[in-house]
């Protein structure tokens, strides 16, 4: 319960409280490093008569370690009560309990905030059961869920606060959860450069979703700028607050599309008081997992420049990511495990297991064991035979002599040759047969072959990964989510938006993840955009034919099209629409259909820029598949790179009467990147 002093007041209050934690935690930390320091001076005096069995040895190490964690738990502690002293909250609740006379007074925000350990908080962590009353309810009747069950009551009154630098900017008293006018102020403000923190601006319905603790796999299908990225990433760090016990930031693995969009959001759950967690892009894993074995492989990227260079390419990727093309690779399978083997007798030192024995224990008793592993399983079982009758150990290189010849049975356990005979039985052109430094498998053909990797070969289980977050997820294919079903057996968030898919044709993932994953996903439909103004958003969706979107008002300036006769042309005009500065935009982007073009922009406007006295050096980027950095500027770069980012202006640039369904879907997703201010060129 806090004081019931005003905004202003009760800001100078905490801001001191605050000051004062952090004087004596530094106090602390100091007091804890000279500890340390003796700790250490005390062991190399003594280490030489410590005693025998080593006891005040441990003793001494464990007191080591305690300090030392204890040490950083105050400096993690220290940089949260810093960070807080920017904004040390920015909600209130005044609710009064069932049966008390007056209200009590709670302020909510980033973290919890009390003068000592134990001690009522003066702030509460937005992720805590009273703060939902702030989300989820408006002046009047209202409950929360807290350990001990549901706690009813009624607000008396509600109060927002946007305070910045430790300064109060504006404070006013709200009946509804959030004022139109103040969520239009946020989203019309020139925004961060990373993916913003919403928990100022939660809405009810974004709020239940990321309280939501039952479900095991929740699927959020959201539009272009419905901020479901957001939620996301703020339901990880409710569940991170909540589950302290069992989930730890390692425990979480995010599946992003590139490394700057990693970047982008990177802020966000450190931001939200947790560390960052891992991510990587499911191609990245997929050459992790084949480069080395079997060959290099394209990544989309390569995939998507091919389309739209080379369209009259034959295409299967569709094909080979059905579920027919899955069903046609299991029979292989199936039938592999008569093709693949050439069983003989295997002697050593007078003790044999004849062809029939091995045949016996290949499909019956080891019959659980993939295919290309089992052989091992046999090895191994012959091996232990072996050093249990002669009662000795044999040497390594024995061992490894013996298993070599009875995995020498198989009559290859390279998967692409294997794959090789599959795509031939099945009329497919089939791979270059080239070894292994010269292979490189079309991007069509990346996860078939992983996929009979997973089936074929004993795979090492994830299980330091709890929680998988699968972003973008109308860009996966069936295949692909059948082997994250293969790889993780964990809770899961899926979001995306099947408007934006990077394939000529739209899939809504919705049709198959319930036969996948089974049918109790929870499904979510975040239909209202944030992100870009009327204009823009009305734009956008008449490139693809959505009309079912409900789009937050906001006004801007209409979208400007025009053409121009070449790129150079458009170029000029884009520098004479460009508002970067002081007053003006945090951020542009010139966005392009393929990697050449936007290389050649990005040279001609960084000389341009360069004449101009513009800071190239910071505020210029040109973004391609490995750069691994967002910031503030200019940034050129292609629609698919561009995906899941913002700018608050943007200039895309498309070849003139290409009404491709691919350059459509580019369209939509360049348009769909810009804030306040949109400039379709076509060249």
């Amino acid at each position: 319960m806090a004081d019931n002093k005003n905004g202003r007041e009760y800001l100078a209050y905490v801001l001191e409280k605050l000051k004062e934690r952090i004087r004596e935690i530094s106090l602390s930390i100091a007091e804890g490093e000279k500890e340390i320091e003796g700790m250490h001076e005390y062991y190399w005096e003594n280490y030489t008569e410590m005693d025998q069995y080593g006891y005040e040895d441990f003793d001494n190490r464990q007191a080591l370690l305690h300090q030392i964690n204890a040490n950083q738990e105050q400096l993690k502690l220290k940089q949260r009560f810093r960070k807080m002293l920017d904004a040390p909250f920015f909600g209130r609740v005044d609710f009064c309990f069932d049966g008390e006379d007056e209200a009590e007074t709670f302020y909510i925000g980033i973290g919890n905030f009390a003068e000592s350990t134990g001690r009522v908080p003066l702030v509460y962590d937005w992720r805590a059961p009273i703060s939902g009353l702030f989300y989820d309810f408006d002046k009047g009747p209202a409950s929360y869920e807290a350990p001990m069950g549901e706690i009813r009551g009624e607000i008396a009154s509600k109060w927002q606060y946007k305070i910045r630098g430790g300064r109060m900017i504006y404070e006013f008293e709200s009946d509804v959860k959030i004022d139109d006018e103040i969520l239009k102020a946020e989203l019309g403000s020139h925004g961060e450069v990373q993916l913003k923190n919403i928990i100022r601006t939660i809405q009810k319905e974004q709020n239940a979703i990321i309280r939501n603790t039952k479900d095991r796999i929740m699927v959020i299908q959201g539009a272009a700028g419905s901020g479901k990225t957001s939620v996301a990433l703020h339901r990880i760090a409710y569940l991170l607050y909540h589950d302290r016990k069992n989930l730890k930031s390692s425990n979480i693995l995010i599946l992003s599309p590139n490394s700057v969009f990693s970047d982008y959001i990177s802020h966000i759950l450190p931001e939200l008081g947790e560390e960052n967690i891992r991510e990587m892009s499911f191609d990245l894993f997929a050459y992790r997992q084949l480069t080395d074995t079997v060959a290099d492989c394209e990544d989309r990227y390569d995939h998507i420049e091919k389309r739209l260079l080379y369209p009259e390419l034959p295409n299967t990727w569709e094909k080979k990511q059905s579920q027919d093309f899955v069903n046609r690779l299991e029979r292989f399978v199936t039938e592999l495990e008569d093709s693949l083997m050439n069983f003989r007798d295997v002697e050593y030192r007078g003790f044999v297991k004849t062809e029939s024995e091995l045949i016996e224990l290949f499909y019956f008793k080891f019959m659980d064991i993939p295919l290309l592993s089992r052989m091992e399983a046999v090895a191994e079982y012959f091996i232990d035979e072996v050093e249990t009758l002669r009662d000795n150990d044999l040497p390594e290189e024995e061992r490894e002599a013996l298993t070599e010849r009875f995995m020498n049975m198989y009559e290859t356990r390279d998967l692409y040759v294997i794959y090789n005979w599959f795509l031939e039985s099945e009329g497919y052109p089939v791979l270059p047969k080239v070894p292994l430094e010269k292979r490189k498998l079309l991007y069509e053909d990346v996860y078939p072959v992983l996929y009979l990797k997973y089936r074929l070969l004993r795979q090492k289980e994830h299980g330091g990964i709890k929680h998988l977050v699968v972003d973008e997820m109308q860009d996966y294919s069936r295949l692909q989510y059948l082997i994250i079903k293969k790889m993780f057996s964990c809770r899961m968030t899926i979001l995306g938006d099947k408007a934006q898919t990077m394939e000529e044709k739209q899939q809504d993932v919705l049709d198959f993840l319930p036969k996948i994953f089974g049918r109790d996903i929870r499904r979510i439909i975040m239909n209202k955009s944030y992100r870009n103004t009327m204009e823009i958003a009305a734009y956008a969706n008449r490139l693809t034919g959505i009309t079912d979107m409900d789009i937050f008002e906001r006004h801007g300036s209409p979208v400007e099209e025009s053409e121009f006769a070449g790129m150079e042309e458009a170029l000029e005009e884009v520098l004479s629409k460009l508002r970067l500065g002081d007053e003006e935009y945090e951020t542009a982007a010139v966005i392009f259909s393929t990697q050449q073009q936007a290389e050649k922009a990005a040279r001609l406007l960084k000389e341009k820029l360069t004449d101009t006295g513009f800071d190239t050096e910071n505020r210029f980027t040109y973004l391609h598949r490995d750069s691994s950095n967002f910031r503030k500027g200019l940034t050129v770069t292609t629609f698919y790179l561009a995906k899941g980012l913002e700018f608050d202006q943007v200039f895309a640039l498309f070849p003139a009467r290409d009404d491709r369904p691919l350059i459509r879907q580019a369209k939509y997703i360049a348009a769909t990147r810009a804030l306040h201010e949109l400039h379709m060129y076509e060249i």
